[in-house]
């Protein structure tokens, strides 16, 4: 006798069980009605790309966490870890046939092999909207709006929404001061990044590994530690293309209506190479997640990494794991108890065909039907419907189908059964 296989999935991903999926369709059903509600159209891409796609553009860290390895073609390949590269690689491939500006949205299922804790597991699902040929801050707030129209929608309450918002070009200006810039400068965003999981002092002793002498370390955290526009103001100067960037969004913000959502902070850094403007993180006030439920930020020079001219691009990635999470905790997952509206019962095989032609007309008009041909005891179909959800059970015993009726019983506190002729239902 052959071993029993582990039937445990691989570690780090999931499977999904139709009471998960149910769980997931909601939430996917809710990040495109609202992506749909701003005017995002849907894409998607394989899951399988070059590995080249990555290597090119992507930090260390990224690189370091691909699930990658060579085809039977021996060529070099990865599951993809996020979508942002094959969203600009489909863009590039269109060449100038794309009327700009695009407003896409995707949910891709995305690949990292990194250490797992609550909220992160080694493959998840993710909401990507992006606006591509605006370079505007408008793009931003748009997303951003997005965002917390989507937390809305599922019930988090308006002060518990906190966007953490700041951008590269603050730092950017402000390291050019401290002679750090190009590679150097997206190293320290790497570094200066995990700030919040590995404290100052370890902060500091990365930076030093990267050739940031103690007194440049200092100063990086100070400006880390700035808050608000005000504050921001006082020590990058008004004339700080960051700044002045900032400003404005928080004036469209509030145009929006999600100004109080907003928070300059410029410890955000988002340590991805790529980002080149504003970047943000979208937090949970009362939750017992620490982790950003999503991130995002402007990337405008992507595209040259891959050959192609400076494009204005902007975006978020919004996983599923953090905010099922968020979601569970509050109670805010919906019952999911009408899976089908009606559930036929024939007590025979005699009364298959009759059963059929009526789950025919009934789907025809829209209904969600199920069919037991199990014979069961009626006690247990009974409950079967009930768990089910289904509003209606036609039981269709031997006797009935020969007098060409069937029985249709109402499910839920007043249970009414009235017999009706089969032939208004086939």
């Amino acid at each position: 006798m052959a071993n029993a296989i582990d039937s445990s999935p691989v570690k780090g991903v999931r499977d999904f069980y139709p009471d998960d999926m149910r769980v997931r369709n909601w939430l996917f059903e809710h990040w495109r009605a609202i992506a749909k509600q701003f005017g995002y159209e849907e894409y998607d891409s394989c899951v399988l790309e070059s590995e080249e796609l990555y290597v090119r553009k992507a930090g260390d860290e990224i690189v370091g966490q691909l699930y990658n390895f060579e085809d039977k073609g021996n060529r070099k390949v990865a599951l993809r870890p996020e979508m942002t590269p094959s969203l600009a690689r489909m863009i590039l491939a269109k060449g100038n046939s794309l009327s700009l500006p695009l407003r896409w949205f995707s949910i891709p299922q995305c690949f990292r092999y990194e250490r797992m804790q609550k909220g992160r597991k080694r493959e998840h699902f993710q909401w990507n909207m992006d606006c591509i040929g605006l370079d505007s801050v408008a793009a931003e707030v748009e997303l951003m709006n997005a965002q917390v129209s989507f937390l809305r929608a599922v019930g988090f309450a308006a002060e518990d929404i906190a966007i953490k918002v700041s951008d590269r070009r603050v730092l950017q200006d402000y390291l050019e001061t401290l002679s750090i810039t190009g590679e150097d400068f997206a190293a320290v965003c790497v570094v200066i990044d995990k700030r919040d999981k590995i404290g100052d002092e370890k902060c500091k002793e990365m930076l030093s590994e990267k050739g940031v002498d103690a007194e440049t370390a200092d100063k990086i955290i100070a400006i880390m530690n700035v808050r608000g526009l005000d504050t921001l103001a006082e020590i990058a100067g008004e004339e700080n293309n960051g700044y002045q960037s900032l400003k404005q969004l928080h004036e469209l913000a509030s145009a929006s209506g999600i100004a109080d959502a907003i928070q300059i902070d410029c410890s955000v850094v988002r340590g991805l190479s790529y980002y080149t403007g504003t970047v943000w993180e979208l937090f949970d006030n009362a939750g017992v997640v620490p982790r950003a439920i999503a991130g995002g930020g402007r990337y405008d020079r992507l595209m040259e990494t891959f050959g192609g001219q400076p494009m204005p691009m902007v975006g978020f990635g919004f996983g599923d794991v953090v905010i099922s999470l968020l979601l569970e905790e509050r109670g805010l997952i919906p019952d999911f108890d009408n899976r089908v509206d009606d559930y036929i019962y024939p007590m025979s095989e005699s009364g298959f065909v009759t059963a059929n032609k009526i789950a025919a007309k009934l789907r025809a008009e829209g209904q969600k039907v199920l069919i037991d041909y199990s014979c069961r005891r009626f006690k247990h179909v009974i409950k079967a419907a009930e768990n089910a959800g289904a509003k209606r059970m036609f039981t269709l015993g031997e006797k009935e189908i020969e007098s060409g009726v069937v029985k249709v019983r109402t499910i839920g506190a007043e249970r009414i059964e009235n017999e009706h002729n089969i032939s208004e239902f086939v």
